[in-house]
């Protein structure tokens, strides 16, 4: 998603290389982290922005899948928030083996686009894409109230509604962004007919909330967001669970994991997020990566390229 749409300090902003001054007076650091020690098992970046990382000046989209490939990321989920972003990354996956795409426009893009009369247009661009072999998945789509007041909210889940049947027509997954929203999408999804495999990305709930996935069969994607020392409710909403519903993402630029919050992120820092939930889960970190990286498979099928794409 845009900068715009973040937190200041958790992700993206800037070219690395260097401290930035922030209001206040502080700085941040704007150094890539160095690379992790490689996962045994490979595993997947479920959720992902190449395109921010590009139009920031941090990494070519090449150079980042490259990085990440090095230390046991074989491949990443890019995802859009906009036409622009979504036939970025549809036109990426048709020509990289370890890209997939997922197309959609994001839950704040709505309300603008409803008042310009242009929704119903856009909509139509994403179920386009949608058709295309390589685009795996409907997202990010969802609800947003973090900044959308009401008179947005008829917007959203016009949009969110229209997603869920693009993504069930084309048989392909459904990945949320749930903001300040968990249970209007609950009820969203349980009002309209959730998609066989729907994912919840940035997983934010509670113990709560991952039951409510479990009893469903709703896939719950955490991000560097669960290392953050402030954040136990989402480590102990990983141990709840369903083991072969848990999937792993970093929403690069953004929501890099400790021990570098607030430095840019990139799929390559996966592992950080990885290390942290099999240190979570009390398990051997191999066993996990290859649970991960099956789940993700099963969501979003093989990564690997044929004829037809």
């Amino acid at each position: 998603m845009s900068e715009s749409l973040r937190e200041p300090g958790d992700g993206g902003g800037a070219p690395a290389g260097g401290l930035r001054k922030r209001k206040g007076g502080e700085t941040r650091d704007l150094t890539r982290p160095p690379a992790p020690e490689p996962l045994p098992i490979p595993v997947y970046d479920n959720h992902t922005h190449l395109e921010f990382e590009d139009g920031l000046d941090l990494l070519d989209p090449l150079d980042s899948l490259g990085r990440a490939d090095a230390v046991g990321v074989r491949g990443v989920v890019q995802v859009g928030t906009d036409l622009e972003t979504s036939r970025w990354g549809a036109q990426l996956a048709a020509s990289d083996s370890r890209v997939l795409a997922a197309v959609a426009l994001h839950p704040n893009e709505a309300p603008r686009l409803f008042a310009e009369g242009r929704l119903s247009e856009h909509l139509s661009e994403i179920a386009r894409l949608a058709a295309q072999p390589r685009v795996r998945a409907v997202g990010e789509t969802g609800l947003d109230f973090f900044r959308t007041g009401e008179d947005g909210r008829d917007a959203q889940l016009e949009s969110f509604e229209a997603h869920i049947d693009i993504a069930k027509a084309n048989g392909i997954a459904l990945q949320i962004h749930d903001r300040d929203a968990h249970d209007e999408v609950v009820a969203t999804l349980r009002r309209v007919g959730a998609p066989e495999r729907t994912v919840f990305h940035c997983f934010s709930g509670d113990v709560e909330l991952a039951r409510i996935c479990a009893e469903h069969g709703w896939y719950l994607s955490f991000a560097g967001t669960m290392t953050f020392r402030n954040a136990p409710a989402l480590r102990e909403a990983l141990t709840v669970a369903d083991p072969s519903r848990v999937l792993v993402e970093t929403d690069a630029p953004f929501l890099t994991p400790e021990p570098f919050r607030g430095r840019p992120n990139a799929p390559y820092l996966l592992p950080h997020t990885v290390r942290r939930m099999a240190e979570v889960l009390g398990e051997p970190l191999d066993g996990l990566c290859a649970r991960l990286a099956a789940n993700t498979e099963r969501v979003y099928g093989s990564w690997e390229m044929d004829d037809d794409g």
